[in-house]
C-alpha cells in the first residue's frame, strides 16, 4: 500500500496539466497514474520520440511526428492554451490550406477540384505535434510522481481515505491510499470501468455513462511522404468523399522535413473491427492514389490508429460516431459520500471546449482550483 495526497487517474494532457498545476501550488504529494504504457492519452504524435528505433524501420528515417489523435488549436479561441503553448517555447505551425480541394463524390468520375477555404480563425498545429506540449509539461514534472502500466480499476472509500486500486498488464495488484482523486479520463471510461465503492449517486453516473468520448468512434491514417507532391499539383491536400473508406483528408506535413497527408476513416468501427489493417491501409493507399496521382501509392510510412479499438479510450457503446461535442456532466458529486472527494478534469468535463485540447487545459485548471478552494472541505492546503 503506497500513499498519497492526491491521485490523479490518467496521464494524458489533462492529468499532467493538472500536475504540474499542483506543482505551482507548492503541492507535490501526488501520483499520476496512467494506464498505458506512454503518456499522453488521446494526444499521439508519431513516432514516438520516446522510443528506440535502432530495430532498421522505416521510422528512423521520418523527419518529424505527425498527430494520430489531437492535431489543431485555434488560438483565437483557445488563449489559455496559446499562452501555455508561448509559455513553454513550443514552435507552431499553420495549417496548411492553399491551393484546391478535391471532392470524390463517386468511384466512376474523377475527382472534381473546387476552390479551397481558409479556416476562420486560422487553425495552428505544433511542430514536433501535439505530443510536443505533453512531452514539455511531462519534462517539468518529477519522474517519481509518474506511473505508466497502472490501470485504475476500483476506488473504495475507508473512513477519510480513498483506496485506489490498480492492475498492471500481468495482472498484478496494487493500491494507492489518498485524500482525492482527480479524474484525468473521460467520464464514460470512468464510469464503464472503475468500480465505485460505495456506488456513485445514480444520477451521476447516468450522466458519466451518457458522456460521449470525443474520438473514441474514430480512426485516422497517416501517409508519409519525401515531398508533397499535391501542392505542385494546385492541391491543398484537402478533400472530402463519399467513395471512402476516408472521408475527411487534410495535408499533415511536418515543417521539420517530411510531407505527409491523413484523413478520418468513414468506415464505421463495426466494420474496422473485422477488416484487417493491412487491407484497411490498402485501401487508404488506394484512394489517396485517386485523389492525388500515382505518387501516392508508395508513402515511406504510413499508420493506422483506431481509437475504436483503444482499450483506455472506448468502450462499449462507443461504434457510432457523435458529430457534436459532448454536453459536460457534472464533474462531481454534490451529495452523498463521494462529494469532494472526487472531481472529473479530463476534456469532456470542460464547460467551453469539451472535447478539445484547449478543454483539457481548463477542466485541470477548474479540477485543481475546486481541489484548493480555501474554505471548503475538500480543501488540500488546509
Amino acid at each position: 500500500m503506497q500513499h498519497a495526497r492526491i491521485a490523479i487517474v490518467g496521464g494524458g494532457l489533462s492529468g499532467l496539466y493538472a500536475a504540474a498545476l499542483l506543482e505551482e501550488r507548492g503541492i507535490h504529494d501526488y501520483v499520476v497514474l496512467e494506464a498505458r504504457e506512454t503518456f499522453g492519452g488521446r494526444i499521439v504524435s508519431w513516432p514516438d520520440a520516446s522510443r528506440n528505433h535502432d530495430d532498421g524501420t522505416a521510422e528512423r528515417s521520418i523527419m518529424g511526428r505527425f498527430d494520430l489523435g489531437a492535431t489543431w488549436y485555434w488560438p483565437a479561441m483557445h488563449p489559455a492554451l496559446q499562452q501555455l503553448v508561448q509559455q513553454l517555447g513550443l514552435e507552431t505551425v499553420q495549417q496548411h490550406e492553399d491551393g484546391q480541394m478535391l471532392i470524390e463524390r463517386s468511384r466512376a468520375h474523377a475527382p472534381s477540384r473546387v476552390d479551397g477555404f481558409t479556416s476562420a480563425p486560422p487553425a495552428l498545429r505544433l511542430a514536433g505535434g501535439m505530443g510536443a506540449l505533453v512531452d514539455a509539461i511531462r519534462a517539468r514534472l518529477p519522474a517519481d510522481r509518474l506511473v505508466h502500466g497502472r490501470q485504475v480499476t476500483g476506488l473504495r472509500q475507508h473512513d477519510d481515505r480513498i483506496e485506489v486500486q490498480t492492475d498492471n498488464a500481468l495482472g498484478q495488484a496494487a493500491s494507492y491510499h489518498v485524500a482525492h482523486v482527480l479524474l484525468a479520463v473521460p467520464p464514460k471510461l470512468a464510469a464503464s470501468t472503475i468500480e465505485f465503492t460505495p456506488a456513485l449517486p445514480d444520477v451521476l453516473q447516468r450522466r458519466w455513462q451518457a458522456c460521449g468520448t470525443w474520438m473514441a468512434p474514430h480512426a485516422k491514417y497517416v501517409a508519409v511522404y519525401d515531398a508533397p507532391f499535391w501542392r505542385e499539383q494546385g492541391l491543398s491536400g484537402e478533400a472530402r468523399s463519399a467513395v471512402g473508406p476516408m472521408g475527411e483528408i487534410h495535408d499533415a506535413s511536418s515543417n521539420q522535413g517530411d510531407a505527409a497527408l491523413f484523413g478520418f476513416l468513414g468506415v464505421p468501427a463495426q466494420i474496422r473491427r473485422q477488416t484487417p489493417d493491412t487491407v484497411l491501409l490498402a485501401h487508404c493507399r488506394a484512394q489517396f492514389v485517386r485523389l492525388f496521382g500515382d505518387k501516392a501509392a508508395r508513402p515511406k510510412a504510413e499508420f493506422l490508429k483506431d481509437w475504436a479499438a483503444d482499450p483506455y479510450t472506448a468502450v462499449a457503446g462507443d461504434d457510432n460516431p457523435d458529430l457534436n461535442h459532448p454536453i459536460p456532466p457534472p464533474r462531481s458529486s454534490t451529495e452523498g459520500p463521494w462529494r469532494n472527494r472526487i472531481v472529473g478534469i479530463a476534456s469532456e468535463w470542460s464547460p467551453n471546449f469539451p472535447g478539445y485540447v484547449a478543454g483539457a487545459i481548463e477542466a485541470a485548471r477548474l479540477g485543481v482550483e475546486a481541489l484548493c478552494a480555501p474554505n471548503t472541505a475538500a480543501s488540500v492546503l488546509h
